[in-house]
C-alpha cells in the first residue's frame, strides 16, 4: 500500500477534506518503497527493504495553523486526525505570514517515473554490488559502498479545490576504495531515475584507479593554481550557493545575492558569461516534479543566463510583500556546459591540478559564499596535458562566486550525486583558474 495510484490517493484525500470544519485545510500524502544494501571490506555487511507511508493534515482559522500526522487510513483514523489537527490550530499562535491555499491549477505530468527502477529487487541490488567487489578484489583493494534504490509518491489535496499528484523513482550509488596500507583512496557516485543508465563496474573502475593512482603522493606548496573540477567536486563546491537563488535572503541582507546597502543583485552580471545555471522539470537527465509544494505549476526557468543573475525565487509571501509576481524556486539544477570530456580539459592544460572530490565544506562568509574545506579520494598534479603524479590533500578556502568569475573552461555535464545532500545535480567538469588553496593535508 505504501504506493497509490493517483486516482487512489484522490480519493482517499477528498474523504479527509470532506471531514474538516476548519476555515482551511490542506492534506498531503507520502509514500515510498525501496531497498538497499551496503557493503565494506568487500563484503555485504547490510541490507533491507523499506516501506512507509504517512499522511498529513494542516487545518487553519484565520492565521492560526495545525497539523497533525498518522499512519492509518482507516475511517476512524482519518476523523482522529483531522480532529487534533484542529484542536492544535486552536491553541497555535498566529503566523502573520500565513498565506491563502492556492485553488485549482494545471500541472503537467512528469517524466520522474520509470518502471524499471520501480521493479528492482534485493537480487538486482546484490548482482550490482557484486560487480563493484569483484573491481576492488581484482586490484588488490578493499571497497566500502551503498546502493538504495525507491519508488515514491507525493499527494496534495486542499479545501480550494487544488489536487497535485507526482510518482518517482530514483537509484543512487556510491564507493570507496583504497589500498591495504591505507595510502591510496578513490571515489565514485552515481543516481539516476533509471536503473538501466546506472554502471556499477564502470564505477567501481573509476574508483578503483583513482585509489591506486593516488599512492606515494607528493606534497606541493599551497598557493593559486589552475585546477580541473571533476564534476562531483563541482556539485559539492556549488551546492551551498544553489540555495541562495531566494530573493527574501537577499533582500534582507542575508546572502551573497545581497546588494551593498540593500536590495538583490537581480540583473548584475555575477559571473563568467560562459555560465548558465537553470532548472527544467522535463529535462529526461534530471527530472523533477512538475508542481512545488505551495502549489505552484514548475516550468524551465534560467537563474543565471551568460553569467547575468536572470531570475530570483519569491514566495507567495514575499512577492505579495514586493508586489511581483510569486517565483517558485529551483525544482533541478542543471549547469550548461561544452561538448569537451574530462580528459581533453587535462590534455589542454599546461600546468594545474585534478580534483576528484572536495569533502568537509562548511561555511566561512555567507555574505560573499566563502567556504573552507578539504581535497579527497585522488588529487593529481597535471602538466603538459598530462596527469604527472599524485599530490596530498589540501585544504582550500574559496568561493563559488569567485570560482565562476575565474572559468577558463567547461565541459560536457554529467548527472552526479552529492552523498552529503541525497541531491543529484547536472553539471559539467570544469577547468579554473586561481583556485586558493591554504595548506597541506595528511589525510588521504
Amino acid at each position: 500500500m505504501a504506493i497509490l495510484s493517483q486516482e487512489e490517493a484522490q480519493a482517499l484525500l477528498k474523504k479527509v477534506i470532506a471531514l474538516s470544519k476548519a476555515d482551511e485545510c490542506e492534506a498531503s500524502l507520502n509514500g515510498s518503497e525501496g531497498g538497499n544494501i551496503r557493503y565494506a571490506r568487500n563484503a555485504v555487511s547490510t541490507a533491507g527493504d523499506i516501506s512507509t507511508i504517512s499522511l498529513a493534515v494542516s487545518s487553519t482559522y484565520g492565521k492560526k495553523t495545525g497539523t497533525a500526522t498518522i499512519n492509518e487510513f482507516d475511517d476512524k483514523s482519518l476523523e482522529k486526525v483531522v480532529r487534533r489537527a484542529e484542536e492544535l490550530a486552536q491553541l497555535a499562535p498566529e503566523n502573520p505570514e500565513r498565506m491563502p491555499l492556492l485553488g485549482p491549477q494545471t500541472f503537467k505530468n512528469a517524466i520522474t517515473y520509470v518502471p524499471a527502477t520501480a521493479a528492482v529487487t534485493a537480487d538486482t541490488r546484490a548482482e550490482a554490488v557484486a560487480k563493484s567487489i569483484q573491481v576492488a578484489k581484482d586490484a588488490k583493494l578493499q571497497a566500502a559502498g551503498f546502493l538504495e534504490n525507491s519508488t515514491n509518491f507525493v499527494a496534495v489535496m486542499n479545501s480550494k479545490g487544488l489536487f497535485a499528484y507526482n510518482k518517482s523513482t530514483g537509484v543512487t550509488f556510491s564507493v570507496t576504495t583504497r589500498n591495504e596500507e591505507g595510502t591510496g583512496s578513490g571515489y565514485a557516485a552515481r543516481g539516476f531515475n533509471d536503473i538501466t543508465k546506472l554502471d556499477t563496474l564502470s564505477a567501481s573502475k573509476v574508483s578503483a584507479s583513482k585509489a591506486t593512482g593516488s599512492v606515494n603522493a607528493r606534497a606541493i606548496e599551497p598557493g593559486k593554481y589552475t585546477v580541473i573540477l571533476e564534476p562531483v567536486a563541482a556539485a559539492y563546491m556549488m551546492e551551498n550557493m544553489f540555495g541562495g537563488f531566494d530573493a527574501r535572503s537577499a533582500d534582507e541582507g542575508r546572502s551573497f545575492m545581497s546588494k551593498p546597502g540593500g536590495g538583490n543583485r537581480l540583473g548584475e552580471q555575477l559571473m563568467d558569461e560562459k555560465v548558465t545555471i537553470y532548472s527544467d522539470p522535463f529535462n529526461p537527465e534530471l527530472p523533477s516534479s512538475t508542481w512545488n509544494r505551495e502549489g505552484f505549476p514548475l516550468e524551465k526557468m534560467n537563474w543565471i543566463e551568460k553569467g547575468k543573475v536572470k531570475n530570483l525565487s519569491y514566495s507567495q509571501y514575499w512577492a505579495k510583500q514586493k508586489n511581483v509576481q510569486p517565483v517558485p524556486g529551483p525544482s533541478n539544477i542543471i549547469m550548461e556546459g561544452g561538448t569537451a570530456s574530462l580528459d581533453e580539459l587535462i590534455k589542454g592544460t599546461e600546468k594545474g591540478i585534478l580534483v576528484s572530490r572536495l569533502w568537509y565544506i562548511r561555511m566561512v562568509d555567507p555574505q560573499t559564499l566563502l567556504l573552507t574545506g578539504l581535497t579527497r579520494d585522488g588529487t593529481f598534479y597535471i602538466e603538459n596535458g598530462q596527469v604527472k603524479f599524485p599530490i596530498k590533500n589540501m585544504r582550500f578556502n574559496e568561493s563559488p562566486v569567485i570560482m565562476l568569475n575565474n572559468v577558463e573552461a567547461l565541459g560536457r555535464p554529467e548527472r552526479t550525486i552529492s552523498v552529503e545532500s541525497y541531491r543529484s545535480y547536472l553539471v559539467p567538469p570544469m577547468k579554473i583558474r586561481d583556485f586558493t588553496f591554504t595548506s597541506l593535508s595528511d589525510a588521504i
